[in-house]
Order: C-alpha cells, then structure tokens, then sequence
C-alpha cells in the first residue's frame, strides 16, 4: 500500500505534533494501516489508539481486517464499538469506532484520560459528530496551557481526509502540519449518459437506467468487478432482482462478448446489513463468475472492495436534510457532489485501468452537482448534539468552534426543542431530565417518552417500541405484486389495534416468544436481521435504563387509567411536538405553529381509517408527492392540550444561555434587531392556552370544516 513509503514520516510527525492532518486516496492504506504504526511503534503504551468513522459498517469491517492483519482475535487488543454494539475488552488498544460513540465518551471522559491518540478518519464525509468532535478537540487540547489539565501525558490527535480542503482544516487546528500520502491509482476512463439531465432531481428514472447499464457492462466488456451506486437498501434489492432475471434469461455462448465471462453474482452492500454477509462482498468470486456489488455511498469512501473494473454511478445520494416546510429531518434522494462523483469513480483504478459509466449528463454535472457535500451540521437538527455540548459545559453554543457554522436559526430551533421537552430550563441550564435523556443514544422525543414510561414503571412497553425505531424498516416488501398481496395479508393480521407503535410491540414480543423466531418472521414476511438486532438494542437499552433508575431522584409516579391509555399518554410525552388534527376528510394539520397539511402513510394501520379519527402523533415524516405520516398513534386532545402550549411560549434567545459579559455590543444590537423584526413579546401561558381551546374545541373545528366545504362545493360550481 502507497502509505507503507511514509510510515517513518508519519510516527515522526505524530511525535512532533500534538494536531496533524492526513489526506490521502481512499484506499492509500490510511485507516487501517496508520493505527498498526502506532501501535507496533509504542504508542499505546500510556493509552488507547481510538480510529473514529462516520459509517458502522466500515468501523466493524475494518476492525475485522485489522485484526486479521495482526494475527489477533477481534475483540482483544483490537476491537470495536459501533452504536448497540461493543466487541472491545480491557486489553484493546487499538480501537474502532464510529464518531458517536467517542462523542459518547467525551460526556462521561472529558479529557479522554484513556486516549493516548485519536485518530478521526474520513473527515470528508462532513458527518455532524465528526465536526462537533473536531470543535471539542480543538476547543480542549489545542491550548497548549489546557491540554495537559486531567491528562498525565499529552494526547495526539490525527485528522485524516481523502477530499477534504487541507488548508481549511489546517487553519482551523491552529496552522498544524499536513502530510499528503499520493494514491495509487490507475487511468479511469468517464462516460456520461443521456437518461438524467439537470431537470430530473426528483426522477427515480435512474433506477431503470443503472440496472440497463450495470447489465450492458457484464455483456460487452471484458472480465473485471462491477460496482453500482445507488441510494437505500430497497432501491438497492430492487435492482438486484431486476439484474438477477436479466442474468438469468441470457445464454453465455452467445450474449456475452467475453467468453472468459460465465456467470453474474450480484452483492448488495448497504448499512444495516449483517456481518456475515458484508463479508461474501470482499471475497473473489468463484473462477469465470464476475462479481457486480450494489452498494451504498458507504462503497465510495468508507471501504475498499478489490478487483472492481467498472462503475456504474447513478449520480444520486440519500441524505438526511431539514425540511423547513414541515419543522423535521427527512431522508431525501439528492444529487452526490463533484467530490463524490471523483470518489466513485476512482474506485475503479485500483488495480488497473477501468471505466466509469454515469447515468447523468454532462449538464446535470454541471447544473445540479455541488463541489462539494454540504456538512451535515448544515443540514439537519442539531437538538442532541446541542444538549451534548450543554451537558459538556458548553453553554454558549452559538460561538463554538465549528468548522462550517451552522445557520443560527438551526440552534435556535434545537434549543427551543430541548426546552419543550424540559431538557432545559429557561436559562437554558440542563435539567435533571437532561442529564437523564443524554445517556442514550435515541433521538430526544423517543427518549422522553421513555423515561415517561419508567416513571410510571411501564419501560417494559416503550423499551421494545424504541429498539423497534432504532433499526431499519422491519416489514418486507417483496418485489412481485402476488407475494406483495401476500405480505400485506400477513402485515395486516399483524395489526392488532389502530396504533402502529402498539404493532411494533406486537411484533417484538411475538417474535421473542416464539420457538422459532426466524421462522415466524419468514411467515409473516418480516426481515430476521433486523428482528435480531432489535433485540440487542432492547437489552442494551434496559441496563442503561436500569442504571439510571439506581439513583435516588430517579422519579417515580403511579398511574390511575388503563395500559393502552398509559402507553399513549407516554408517547404523548415524547411525541407532542409530532401531533396532528384532523382537518378536511383524510387530511390532517400538524400544531407545531407552521400547520403543514399531511397525510396517513399507506402502510400504517390507521391509514383508510382516518374519519374515525380527530387527534395523531407521528414519528416521522416522508415527503414524495405528499407529506406523509409514518408510524401513526391515535390520542385524545387532552393528553396533549397541557404541552401543545410549550411549542409557542418561550423566547428562544434567552435558551442559548451565552455569558452576558462576553456579548459584545455589536451581537446585542443584532439580538434586539431580530427580537423587533420577529415580533417578539412574551407570551403568557395563559393566553396561549386560550387560544388553543378556542381553536381546538368540536365545535370551532366542525365550523371550519363546514365553511371548507362550502368554498369547494362554491369552486366546483
């Protein structure tokens, strides 16, 4: 590997460097090799060698290589630990894991005492916790006055990149050293296509399109790997399918330019997937069988599959953004940057000269694809990493240091959240709840509506429902419209109430009691995989739970009504930022203050039952030609008219709690500034609660529908 040419460079600038920055090709050997140096050259004498990654795919396979290269069990002195899952022991010392979970550590261990180098790797990639770890290592460890305080010996911190602008990052480590190790790669040669052109952001034609690439590579070109970018798993299982029947139906004497060629094996390659299948991807496939891989982007950056010859790049990506029109994060399919595109296609020049074929044009390069990937800290809800920072003494989270800042309203918006759910006060101080609701590792409304339930002595309701969420989608939807039919029968039986959060409870403890749970989820058309890791996340989720109910102001209540009324007043506690009401037949309008119109998902239990209903929450939301509801529970307004009033009432500037000393005149200025231009006044409880009982009584909401309906039977006329 090229980096093997700079390994006595590399330990001696680690050893002259407390901050260095390392950028290199994927596939240069940084992430598996640069920790093995360290190691063998003493480095985790006083302390471990913690690698973190964005992905938990790559921390748990690289793990798996590196231990294999050292001729060691994983698990010893190399291990990892990704979200849900730790296979480290007390003699780790070179540790992978991803940037959450050393963000996690940073509450409990703020000055990393166990840590003798940290190593953040694919910095690239821009994810949120990586940006907040980099702001926290430079906030704690650059002052060379600070960053001995707690530590009895210097940490060493690696900053490793494959796109990333070097001098930017530089700058922001206080001007530290770069060392660029140069790829080894081969010639690729770039085609575009004509089937995705600028105006074609919202198409899914590109499906269509790489499958009829992807297939046209295997029958014209000569032997060499194919690897497929798409977006999500079941795009990705779709278009296996649709490779497989293609494969199946050619005859190899005859439809196959090379004849060296006999046979296609199609990998899927995404996140969720379990380990022993992401294995059969880096395995070479049997002699005259050619190996196309249909991935992720986790296939562009985080991992290095050998003997790939030829991509097929579909140009898009799936990415959580904020949706400002609906107040939440939402998975969306976006074109990839100009960065990624490269990243893509230089998978195909590792050992030798290979193609890359584009599904999009020349134009949509042009018109539609940014340089580079816009940082998540940019782009999605910032409410857990803020209460991080605040648990971590960080109060003025508007000046930290970031790298890229996030837009302030973003902030602002994460603080007025962790205020609704009493996570902090209105000084913006953590609360009890907070302190509680960071120790895990669920999004915050989840997490307050489990600690509801412990409260209540309930957990063991909301345990199973929040294990349920943590993992990808349970239901299997077959590619054939029979075994579609069948499995809809099969889901639907499975509905016991009108309460999708009831369903996943269902079938968490049917699975669980059964004799043969991989055989009750083949019967009921439910994904095993992700069944199993639900109930590690459940158990894992019960010993955190079970240690914070050890403290002494753990609170305890009872409660009076029934389960069913208990177990929706729970997530009503979590999940009151995500209500809606009915507004006009099957359309409901969420009370978060923008009122957005959204509809029942199709694949929800309540969905076609929607006039027999006033008041929902949501989990989440999907956005196509609609605005859809996912995961939908049925509620009464009373449950929730006591909290509605939290989502108006606070201003949001007093919550960032910054030092009042430390403003300057010109930041008090423009605080006063936004205060007038928003309107600001401080609005009582009790007028807030006014208005919402005028406006949510029976009797306003049914003189509404019926004036609705008069204005559309007057257009229709």
């Amino acid at each position: 590997l090229p980096i093997h040419q700079h390994k006595v460079q590399l330990l001696q600038a680690v050893k002259e460097s407390d901050f260095l920055v390392v950028t290199g090709e994927t596939g240069c050997g940084k992430t598996t090799q640069l920790p093995q140096f360290l190691y063998h050259a003493g480095f985790g004498k006083n302390g471990k060698i913690g690698i973190t990654v964005p992905r938990r795919l790559a921390a748990i396979t690289v793990a798996q290589r590196v231990a294999q290269e050292t001729g060691c069990v994983l698990g010893q002195e190399v291990g990892y630990q990704v979200r849900f899952d730790d296979y480290t022991s007390q003699d780790t010392v070179v540790k992978y894991m991803t940037d959450g979970c050393l963000l996690r550590e940073i509450l409990a261990d703020p000055h990393l005492s166990h840590y003798s180098v940290i190593i953040l790797d694919e910095v690239h990639e821009r994810s949120l916790n990586s940006d907040i770890l980099l702001g926290l290592l430079k906030k704690n460890f650059s002052d060379p006055g600070q960053a001995g305080t707690g530590r009895s010996f210097p940490l060493k911190v690696v900053v490793m990149s494959a796109t990333m602008e070097t001098e930017k990052l530089s700058g922001f480590l206080g001007d530290c050293r770069v060392l660029t190790i140069p790829g080894r790669t081969f010639p690729v040669t770039c085609t575009f296509g004509s089937a995705v052109g600028p105006k074609d952001t919202q198409s899914t034609a590109y499906i269509k399109e790489v499958v009829r690439l992807a297939f046209d590579v295997h029958t014209s070109e000569t032997a060499g790997d194919i690897l497929v970018f798409l977006t999500g798993q079941s795009e990705i299982e779709r278009a296996c399918d649709q490779l497989f029947k293609k494969a199946e139906s050619i005859d190899y004497r005859y439809d196959v330019q090379d004849q060296a060629v006999e046979g296609l094996l199609i990998l899927p390659l995404y996140g969720s997937m379990a380990s022993d299948q992401q294995k059969a991807i880096f395995q070479p496939p049997p002699r005259g069988i050619r190996k196309c891989v249909v991935a992720t982007n986790i296939a562009a950056t985080s991992l290095t599959i050998n003997g790939i010859k030829y991509i097929v790049d579909s140009g898009f990506v799936k990415q959580l953004r904020h949706n400002s029109n609906v107040g939440m994060d939402v998975l969306e399919v976006v074109p990839i940057s100009k960065s990624e595109a490269h990243q893509r296609a230089g998978r195909a020049g590792r050992t030798s000269a290979g193609k890359c074929f584009r599904v999009y044009s020349k134009g949509f390069w042009e018109e539609s694809m940014p340089e580079y990937t816009l940082p998540e800290i940019q782009r999605t809800s910032l409410t857990a990493v803020v209460l991080t920072l605040k648990c971590l003494g960080v109060h003025d989270v508007i000046r930290f240091p970031y790298l890229d800042p996030p837009e302030e309203r973003f902030i602002l918006d994460a603080l007025k959240q962790l205020y609704q759910f009493d996570a902090i006060d209105r000084r913006g101080r953590v609360t009890q709840l907070g302190e509680l609701m960071v120790e895990f590792p669920l999004q915050p409304g989840l997490t307050r509506a489990l600690l509801k339930a412990a409260e209540f002595g309930c957990q063991d309701l909301l345990l199973p429902v929040a294990a349920m969420l943590s993992v990808e989608n349970i239901f299997i939807r077959p590619g054939s419209s029979e075994k579609q039919k069948e499995a809809d029968e099969k889901h639907r039986s499975l509905n016991s109430s009108l309460n999708d959060f009831a369903t996943l409870l269902g079938v968490f403890q049917s699975c669980k009691s059964s004799a043969r749970p991989s055989a009750w989820c083949r019967d009921h058309w439910i994904h095993w995989r992700a069944l199993k890791s639900a109930f590690s996340v459940e158990t894992q989720l019960r010993e955190i739970l079970h240690r914070l109910q050890q403290k002494n102001d753990f609170p305890v209540k009872s409660f009076p009504g029934s389960k069913s009324d208990l177990f929706r007043q729970c997530l009503c506690s979590g999940y009151f930022t995500n209500v809606a009401r009915r507004s006009v037949g099957k359309v409901f309008c969420t009370m978060d203050g923008r009122g957005s119109m959204v509809h029942v998902h199709p694949s929800s239990a309540v969905f076609e039952q929607e006039a027999k209903l006033n008041w929902v929450i949501f989990h989440d939301i999907l956005v196509t030609s609609r605005v859809y509801m996912r995961t939908v529970c049925p509620i009464r307004y009373e449950w929730v008219k006591d909290l509605l009033p939290k989502l108006h009432e606070v201003d949001v500037y007093d919550l960032s709690n910054v030092a009042r000393e430390e403003v300057t005149n010109e930041e008090m200025t423009k605080c006063g500034k936004k205060r007038v231009c928003n309107g600001f006044k401080k609005i009582s409880v009790e007028n807030v609660m006014k208005k919402l009982e005028k406006r949510n009584n029976e009797t306003t909401v049914n003189e509404a529908r019926a004036r609705y309906i008069q204005r559309k039977q007057q257009r229709q006329q």
